[in-house]
């Protein structure tokens, strides 16, 4: 007995378990991506902020400060408090330097950042327009810095940089980013449950189709699984295993039906032959009694073969393994030469055989299969039609079908036995009379036939009136019936 598998490899195959990991990892990645998007988002936001702010200080600069022969001079109303506190804002973090690099003047917060050096200084100097620059101070906090040449009174170029601290913002940011991925473990927790229960609910159908295969057996085949209503891919598994299982109940019926059918029908010829070889045995005195029992029993071993013949021809039907073999041929040639077959035993039984053919009639075809669809139809109109009636074969060619019709004058069958005569082995009673008991086997290959071809076969009669058998063919071949034949129907 092979060892079962340790509990965590089954846990991992568990499908459940892997769609949730699944649907946890793909939640974890989305949340952090997120995350960091909102984190760069964020951070632009600050950048550009500083931006705008540094932007107007510019300005603001430019109105309050003068510089004559390397000399800043701060011009505002010092009685104006607003002023006052926008040249404060101004000067807090400001670095004046002529093109020498001599510092004109340095807030003591601007002496915290790195030093700004003779190279940088001469590059502004060279640049037309801002240039900005994220320092950090001694202590690590960052400012960002707009360093701009500045035109003074004397028409000399300096060099100013004004900066703004955004340690707070960075702060925010930093803050935001350690809550939000703080979450993560909590977020993918209730993920995971969310996911468990979930996955739980869609995958419950798919438990039931196990669960439902798992209970299947041969006695037990008209177990059905109920659709969602949801129309996805699930409610079409459930809809596929349903139909699997209409086959599987069919063909084991069919099975069933075959085995009860065979054991019946083999029973009646194998005592008939017992019997007559009993009666030979036990009761037979003379030569002529011999013949007789013996006679008999050879009679109805020809009927054991042939009936055992059929069976083999239906199985192999039944199986796939009859092949068509489709071909254009012409039905009214093919009609014409079966029934001068059956012109000596129509003489012979006094019945009148008409044939209502065109000239000619070209259809795609098995020739073979229809020579025997052809022969059982006809002689079992033959059969059943009294000496001085009429069978009458005609062919009708429409644009896409052919219809052939087998009529008689014939006995006729009764309503009730009319649903059944397609059906494997089944004999009209009343017409099981001697010397015209058949194998019940000729009119299901007739429909078999038919419908092999993508056409059918239909019956109307009347008891005393005679039957009229209608089978229609298409005239091209359809691509099943060039791969291969379905089973008999009735089976």
């Amino acid at each position: 007995m092979p060892t079962p598998p340790p509990q965590r490899k089954v846990l991992r195959r568990h499908l459940r378990v892997r769609l949730t990991a699944s649907y946890v990892l793909f939640f974890a990645c989305v949340y952090s991506a997120v995350g960091v998007a909102v984190h760069e988002v964020l951070k632009g936001h600050q950048k550009r902020e500083a931006y705008l702010i540094l932007d107007k200080q510019w300005a603001d600069l430019q109105q309050y400060l003068r510089i004559d022969h390397s000399v800043a001079v701060w011009r505002f109303d010092r009685e104006d408090p607003a002023q006052a506190a926008e040249v404060g804002q101004l000067r807090s973090i400001l670095l004046l330097a002529d093109t020498h690099g001599r510092v004109l003047e340095i807030s003591p917060e601007y002496r915290l950042l790195e030093p700004d050096n003779p190279e940088d200084i001469r590059n502004v100097l060279r640049h037309k327009g801002p240039v900005w620059r994220l320092r950090y101070s001694t202590e690590g906090n960052p400012y960002m810095v707009r360093a701009e040449v500045f035109v003074g009174a004397d028409g000399l170029r300096y060099y100013a940089a004004i900066g703004r601290s955004l340690a707070i913002a960075h702060a925010v940011l930093k803050k935001f980013t350690w809550s939000y991925f703080a979450m993560l473990p909590f977020v993918l927790a209730a993920g995971s449950a969310f996911g468990w229960l979930l996955t739980g609910r869609v995958l419950l159908p798919l438990n039931e189709l196990v669960a439902a295969a798992q209970r299947i057996t041969g006695s037990n085949l008209s177990l059905r699984i109920p659709s969602r209503g949801a129309g996805d891919e699930l409610d079409r598994l459930i809809e596929t295993f349903n139909q699997m299982m209409d086959r599987l109940e069919d063909s084991f019926r069919q099975i069933k039906q075959f085995s009860t059918d065979v054991s019946h029908e083999l029973r009646t010829p194998i005592t008939a032959v017992r019997g007559q070889l009993e009666v030979a045995l036990f009761t037979a005195q003379t030569p002529e009694q011999y013949r007789e029992a013996i006679q008999s029993a050879l009679e109805e071993t020809e009927r054991l073969s042939q009936l055992i013949q059929g069976m083999l021809v239906l199985s192999q039907a039944e199986s796939g393994q009859t092949a068509l073999q489709i071909r254009a041929h012409d039905m009214a040639k093919i009609t014409r030469d079966l029934l001068d077959h059956f012109r000596i035993l129509a003489e012979e039984a006094g019945v009148n055989l008409i044939a209502d053919l065109p000239s000619s009639c070209i259809a795609e075809v098995d020739q073979i299969q229809m020579e025997r669809l052809l022969s059982n139809l006809v002689s079992n109109a033959l059969k059943f039609t009294d000496r001085g009636g009429e069978v009458r074969v005609s062919l009708k060619q429409g644009q896409e079908f052919l219809e052939i019709s087998v009529e008689d004058t014939g006995r006729g069958i009764a309503a009730q036995h009319l649903p059944h005569i397609f059906d494997r082995f089944y004999r009209i009673p009343e017409a099981d009379v001697v010397g015209k008991r058949g194998l019940g086997l000729g009119l299901n290959f007739v429909a078999w036939i038919a419908k092999a071809h993508g056409g059918k076969v239909t019956v109307k009669s009347e008891p005393n009136k005679g039957s009229r058998f209608v089978v229609t063919l298409p005239l091209k071949a359809s691509p099943e019936s060039l791969a291969r034949g379905p089973a008999p129907a009735g089976m």
